[in-house]
């Protein structure tokens, strides 16, 4: 029963396999409620910011931001990427590196440069070994991002936008659509487009004040454009960081179903083999019986 034995061996395996999946897609579901909590906490913010900015811009229309500029000369695309730090969430990273390399050479191709800011261990590790040049990067963020540890590697981009470095700065993450459905996005962070701070009649007549401004408008209006820009990069972060729990949970429940599977499968061969193994027996048992008697 050797072959029997061997089989037990690899039932004993999946079985604990099983565990460990089921016990990884049940912390993955309590994880995936509070960050999609913390996803939708942070919206509240970032719309704050953007209907108070958007109205002292159109108060101050003379004054235009350097987050505004259209049109560089530089060449250079900056990406920040968001990926998650580590992996069995399925192709949740994939995607989103695909789209991020898709871009790459499409701006290589239009003969220009390219720089990244890599937020998570996943996309930090793929842009280094591709040879992307990495200005800065944010790894090992935990399961509840703080601002703080974004703040640097974003601000060496924007400062760098500012300074007409690069032309443009592109966002990439993964949006989060619902528990089954999560979608790779690249969308364009910087110049601002002036869609992104349009307001509605609603917030026109909410926002409609008039301001004292200290110390003047265009600093107030710098600092809330990269508090603003600074929301927009955290409520990637965070949408991502619940696209990676649901796409986990999905992963590791599929991966408990086909260990069950499997288990169901190597039993009844098991079975199989165990009841060859007896029926041989028997027929030596009774083979020999024979020859006794005969």
């Amino acid at each position: 029963m050797a072959v029997g034995k061997e089989i037990r061996g690899k039932i004993k395996s999946f079985e604990n396999t099983k565990k460990i999946t089921k016990a990884m897609e049940m912390v993955s579901a309590s994880k995936m409620r509070k960050a999609q909590d913390r996803m939708r906490a942070a919206r509240p913010y970032a719309e704050k910011i953007r209907n108070i900015t958007a109205n002292l811009s159109q108060a101050n229309p003379e004054y235009r931001s350097a987050y505004m500029r259209q049109g560089g000369n530089s060449k250079v695309t900056g990406f920040i990427v968001v990926t998650a730090d580590k992996g069995l969430c399925g192709g949740l990273n994939t995607n989103v590196l695909r789209a991020v390399t898709n871009e790459l050479r499409e701006v290589q191709a239009a003969g220009g440069a390219a720089q990244a800011v890599a937020i998570g261990n996943k996309g930090f590790t793929f842009l280094n070994r591709i040879g992307a040049k990495v200005v800065s990067h944010a790894t090992q963020l935990g399961d509840a991002p703080l601002l703080e540890k974004l703040i640097g590697p974003v601000k060496v981009m924007l400062d760098a936008f500012v300074e007409g470095k690069i032309d443009k700065v592109q966002l990439c993450y993964t949006r989060f659509i619902n528990t089954m459905k999560q979608e790779a996005v690249i969308e364009q962070l910087l110049p601002l487009s002036a869609n992104r701070l349009e307001q509605t009649a609603a917030e026109k007549a909410q926002y409609g004040w008039d301001y004292i401004y200290e110390p003047e408008a265009a600093t107030v209006i710098d600092e809330l454009l990269t508090r603003y820009i600074e929301a927009l990069v955290f409520q990637a972060v965070a949408e991502n960081m619940a696209s990676e729990q649901s796409a986990r949970m999905v992963a590791m429940k599929a991966a408990t179903e086909n260990a069950g599977s499997l288990i169901g499968e190597l039993k009844l061969v098991y079975n199989k083999t165990r009841q060859a193994a007896i029926t041989t027996e028997l027929s030596e048992i009774v083979s020999g019986a024979a020859a006794i008697s005969g």
